[in-house]
C-alpha cells in the first residue's frame, strides 16, 4: 500500500469512527472532533503547523460573533417585544402566525436561539386557547430550521458552507445569497404545515401549569421538630447530609413566620415545622433518622412554593448547558445558585425516583424554585431556557433602538460589500459591549464553545479529505452512474444524503463532511460548485426526522412530551417536500 492510499484509508476510518461517535452521543461532539484532528495530525496527514488553522478560519470567527450579536438583541428586548405582540392570538391564527414569525426571526437570529425565544410564548398561547403545547412546539422548531436557511447568519452551517465556497472559488457566499432558494423553501414548508402538516403532529396530554405538570403538592409533607430530636440546633445542610434518601427542605414555619429555605446553613430549632418534598420511602427514612413527627396541613404548595419573594419556573436544558451529563448532587444548586430543583420531567413524564442521582440530558424539563429576582439569571447561567414568558426587557427603549441600529449596520455593511461578514459582526459584538447591551461576562458565556471547537477542529479534517484525494475518489465512483442522469438528479442525491446524515449527527458536523464531497462531485462534472454547496446548506437545515440532528428539535422534545419516533410523522413528508422541490429551485437560481 503506497503512502497516498494509506492516508486515504486512515482519513476514511477516522471520519467513519467520528460519525459513529457523533451519532452515539456518549462523548460530546467537540471532544470527538478534536480527537479526530489529533489522530490525523499524529499521522502527519495534517501538517503540524496547520493543525489549529481552523480556529482562525473566518467561518469560526463569524459564528462566534453572530452568537454575541444575537445575545445583544435578546438582552435589549427586541425579540421579546416582537413575541409579546402575539399575546392576543386566537385559535385560528395561532399556527400560521407563530410559525411565520419564528421563521422570520430565525433568518437573522440563530435557529436554536429563535426556538428558545418562541417556545414559552407558544406554550402560553396554546394553554390560553386550551390546546396541547405539543401541537405548536414541533411546528415552531421546524419553522426555525426552515427560516435558518434564508440568510448566511440563520444557522452556523450556512457560514461553514460559505467558507468551503471561499476555499473552492476564492469568494464566500454573501449574506443574502441563500435567500432566493431559502425563502422559497420556507414559504413552501410553512404552507404545508398550515394546510396539512399540523394534522400530523402528535397530541400529548396538556397540563395546566407548573404545579399541575409536576404534581408537586402530592409530594409535600409537614414535619415538626420536637425538642428531643438530635437535629435541634443543627443546620439544614447537616440534616440533608445525614439522610441517604432524597428529601428536599423547602421551608420552615417558625411561630407565625414562614422562612423559605434557600440557604443550607439555616439552623433548626425545637418547635419548627419543616416543609419537605419527599416520596413515601424517603419520608419514612427522614422520620426514623431525625425523630421528627408528622403534622398535617392543606394547601402547602400555595403557601411555600410561591410568594412575593420566592417563585417557580420551568426550564428546559439546552444542548450546551453545564447540566448535561451531570447529576443534581454534583451541581449542588442550592449552595452555588440559591435555587432548588423540585422535579424533573423527560419526554413529558415526571421522574419518580431519586433526583440527586438522576443524570440530566438535553431536553429535560426542570422545575426550579428560587428568588423571583434571581431565577432568570440562574437559568441563563445554567444554560436552561424558561418555559414561561419572561418579563419584557423593554423598559429602556433606547437600548432597543441601539441594538437594532447595530444589528442593521452589521447586516447592511456586508450586503453592500463594504466589510466582510466576519469583520462586520465582530465589530457589532464589540459595539454591543461598549454600549452596555451585554456585559463582559455574557460576551464569553453566550458563545457556544463546544460548537466553536467542533468547527475549528473539524475544518482541517474536511481539508484533509480533499488533500488526500478522498473527495476525488468519491466523485469518480459517483460519476459513472450520475453521468447518465440529469444534473438536477445528482443534486437531489447530494441533498438527500446530507439530509439523512444531519438527522443522525450534529447538523454542523454533517455540513463539514458533505461540503468537501459536494465540491469533489461538482468538479468531477466540470460544473459550478455553487448549486452543490447550496444543496448541502439546504440538507443540513432539514433535520426534521429525529430530535438529535438539531438542537431546536431537542429543545421542544421535553416540553412537548414527544417520543423519539414522533418526529417522522411531520418530518418525513416535510423532508420529501424539500428533496422534491429544492433541486429545481437551486437549478433555477444557481445554474450548473
Amino acid at each position: 500500500m503506497d503512502s497516498n492510499t494509506f492516508d486515504q484509508v486512515l482519513v476514511v476510518i477516522v471520519i467513519i469512527l467520528a460519525l459513529i461517535l457523533f451519532a452515539w452521543g456518549r462523548w460530546r461532539y467537540d471532544i470527538v472532533a478534536t480527537s479526530a484532528l489529533l489522530v490525523l495530525a499524529a499521522a502527519r496527514i495534517i501538517p503540524t503547523d496547520q493543525v489549529f488553522n481552523g480556529f482562525g478560519n473566518p467561518a469560526v470567527i463569524t459564528v462566534a460573533a453572530v452568537m454575541v450579536v444575537s445575545r445583544g438583541m435578546w438582552n435589549a428586548g427586541a425579540a421579546d417585544a416582537l413575541a409579546a405582540a402575539l399575546a392576543g392570538l386566537g385559535d385560528r391564527l395561532l399556527m400560521p402566525v407563530i410559525t411565520g414569525v419564528t421563521a422570520f426571526i430565525s433568518a437573522f437570529v440563530d435557529d436554536t436561539g429563535t426556538t428558545g425565544i418562541m417556545m414559552p410564548v407558544a406554550i402560553q398561547l396554546a394553554r390560553k386557547n386550551e390546546q396541547s403545547p405539543s401541537k405548536v412546539l414541533m411546528p415552531i422548531a421546524f419553522a426555525s430550521l426552515l427560516g435558518g436557511c434564508i440568510t448566511l447568519i440563520g444557522t452556523p452551517a450556512n457560514i461553514l458552507v460559505a467558507g468551503f465556497r471561499r476555499q473552492a472559488t476564492g469568494e464566500p457566499f454573501g449574506l443574502f445569497d441563500f435567500t432566493p432558494v431559502g425563502l422559497s423553501l420556507t414559504l413552501a414548508g410553512l404552507v404545508f404545515i398550515w394546510l396539512i402538516g399540523w394534522r400530523l403532529v402528535p397530541v400529548r396530554r396538556s397540563k395546566g401549569g407548573k404545579d399541575e405538570l409536576f404534581e408537586i403538592a402530592d409530594y409535600l409533607t409537614e414535619v415538626a421538630v420536637p425538642k428531643e430530636s438530635p437535629f435541634v440546633k443543627k443546620t439544614v445542610s447537616e440534616l440533608e447530609k445525614a439522610l441517604q434518601e432524597d428529601v428536599l427542605i423547602l421551608g420552615i414555619v417558625r411561630g407565625k413566620r414562614r422562612l423559605p429555605v434557600l440557604s443550607r446553613l439555616e439552623p433548626l430549632r425545637a418547635g419548627d415545622v419543616l416543609i419537605v418534598e419527599a416520596d413515601a420511602n424517603s419520608l419514612k427514612a427522614l422520620l426514623e433518622t431525625s425523630k421528627f413527627v408528622l403534622a398535617a396541613e392543606k394547601d402547602l404548595a400555595k403557601k411555600f412554593l410561591v410568594s412575593a419573594e420566592i417563585g417557580m419556573v420551568e426550564g428546559v436544558i439546552g444542548a450546551g448547558s453545564q447540566l448535561v451529563g451531570r447529576t443534581l448532587a454534583q451541581m449542588n444548586l442550592r449552595r452555588f445558585y440559591g435555587a432548588n430543583v423540585l422535579a424533573v420531567s423527560r419526554q413529558g413524564h415526571r421522574h419518580k425516583g431519586r433526583l440527586s442521582g438522576f443524570r440530566l440530558q438535553s431536553g429535560d424539563v426542570l422545575l426550579f424554585q428560587g428568588g423571583t429576582e434571581s431565577l432568570g439569571t440562574v437559568l441563563d447561567r445554567l444554560g436552561c431556557l424558561p418555559l414561561a414568558k419572561r418579563s419584557l426587557r423593554i423598559d429602556k427603549p433606547t437600548r432597543v433602538v441601539t441594538a437594532v441600529l447595530i444589528f442593521s449596520g452589521v447586516v447592511l455593511l456586508p450586503a453592500f460589500g463594504i466589510l466582510p461578514v466576519q469583520v462586520a459582526f465582530t465589530a457589532g459584538a464589540v459595539l454591543m459591549v461598549l454600549c452596555g447591551i451585554i456585559n463582559a461576562r455574557e460576551l464569553y458565556e453566550n458563545v457556544d464553545w463546544p460548537l466553536i471547537v467542533l468547527l475549528g477542529a473539524f475544518i482541517p479534517v474536511g481539508e484533509a479529505m480533499q488533500s488526500s484525494g478522498i473527495t476525488r475518489s468519491i466523485a469518480n465512483a459517483f460519476l459513472p452512474v450520475a453521468g447518465q442522469l440529469p444534473h438536477v438528479v445528482s443534486l437531489g442525491v447530494v441533498l438527500a444524503g446530507t439530509l439523512l446524515l444531519s438527522n443522525i449527527i450534529n447538523h454542523t458536523a454533517a455540513a463539514m463532511v458533505m461540503a468537501p464531497i459536494a465540491i469533489g462531485i461538482a468538479q468531477g462534472f466540470g460544473a459550478s460548485v455553487d448549486p452543490f454547496l447550496m444543496a448541502v446548506a439546504v440538507g443540513v437545515s432539514s433535520s426534521f426526522l429525529t430530535p438529535i440532528g438539531h438542537q431546536a428539535n431537542t429543545l421542544v422534545m421535553g416540553p412537548g412530551g414527544y417520543a423519539f419516533g414522533d418526529y417522522w410523522r411531520l418530518g418525513l413528508p416535510l423532508s420529501l417536500l424539500v428533496v422534491g422541490l429544492a433541486p429545481f429551485l437551486i437549478k433555477m437560481f444557481w445554474p450548473f
